[in-house]
């Protein structure tokens, strides 16, 4: 009888042995086989915190089901001959303002929709835009860079003028309808520096005399973190004019044209992204401070302004963060 229990127990002692040298095989096989798994492209995330610069667009799209809103505000001329104390400094004047939202239809594409005043002649401006991730930088830098695309269409809600050598003497609706095209190479040097090279290509359906329907450009934008909540932001576009109609339009009515140049501060406060900026642009609009920006840091003729972004989710999720930072 102790025989046979002696018999049972070792039977047991030797199934529990093999079951435990089992799992433990078991287990550092799994580990060599996840080991073995060759590892995915991880995507670079935040690139930039928001989906705008100063003046410019960033690579940044809008998550799938959420919504961002976003008002922009330019002041008056902070000096020379249109500021100084008398204006306080541009405070008392609004050069431009704008109201715009943006919906991600998926994560790679977003949607938006904004009004805005306008800061020349061509005013109450009617935006639709799109914006699409084409490419994302990876980690291991096998796509170094990412290539985002962004398109806008802008209609002119300004009664027209009898002047026919206005720029807003439109005689249809078609005349009305600016466009903007760009490609935003963008590229997370690392968790502190991130870069935006843009070519871009505008046109008006309707100028001026001598003025151009058709203009390239040229930006580039940077933002560099200071603190964990605190960057500072710059961009700048380099427009490519045809000089013999720049030389005309100046003759006939003293217009000099400039390229546009902003600074500015970014806080990132958790449900937020606020920048206050300086910028020597007046409009806000792609189709106007590329192509029609006339005042000059030099002359004093720069404003202060500011940014505030809003982003609301309608995940039913809440695994995204809102302005996430990594990598």
């Amino acid at each position: 009888m102790k025989k046979q229990l002696t018999s049972v127990k070792n039977i047991v002692l030797l199934v529990l042995l093999l079951f435990t040298l089992k799992s433990f095989g078991q287990t550092d096989l799994e580990k060599e086989l996840d080991n073995a798994k060759p590892k995915g492209h991880e995507k670079v995330k935040s690139t930039f915190k928001s989906t705008k610069l100063v003046n410019g667009q960033t690579n940044e799209t809008i998550y799938k089901n959420e919504l961002d809103f976003r008002v922009d505000h330019r002041f008056g001329d902070i000096a020379g001959s249109n500021g100084g104390i008398r204006p306080f400094f541009g405070l008392d004047n609004a050069s431009d303002v704008r109201i715009g939202f943006q919906y991600g239809l998926s994560d790679r594409l977003t949607v938006g929709f904004a009004r805005d005043k306008g800061a020349t002649d061509v005013r109450q401006l009617y935006e639709l835009n799109l914006k699409y991730r084409l490419l994302e930088q990876t980690t291991d830098n096998y796509i170094p860079f990412a290539v985002t695309l962004f398109g806008s269409a802008t209609a002119a809600g300004v009664q027209a003028s009898t002047d026919l050598t206005s720029d807003i003497a439109y005689t249809d609706f078609n005349s009305r309808l600016n466009y903007v095209s760009q490609i935003i190479f963008a590229r997370k040097f690392s968790p502190s520096l991130s870069v935006t090279l843009t070519p871009t290509y505008v046109h008006r359906n309707f100028t001026a005399f001598r003025d151009q329907n058709d203009l390239f450009a040229m930006g580039a934008g940077a933002r560099a973190k200071l603190t964990n909540h605190m960057s500072l932001i710059v961009d700048y576009f380099l427009s490519f004019r045809n000089s013999g109609d720049k030389d005309y339009i100046q003759q006939l009515n003293g217009t000099k044209f400039y390229n546009p140049l902003g600074v500015g501060l970014e806080i990132e406060t958790g449900g937020h992204v606020f920048d206050i900026n300086f910028t020597n642009a007046t409009a806000i609009d792609e189709m106007q401070f590329i192509p029609s920006t006339t005042t000059s840091w030099l002359k004093g003729q720069y404003r202060w302004g500011f940014s505030i972004s809003r982003r609301f989710s309608f995940n039913k999720d809440k695994k995204k963060d809102q302005y996430p930072e990594k990598k």
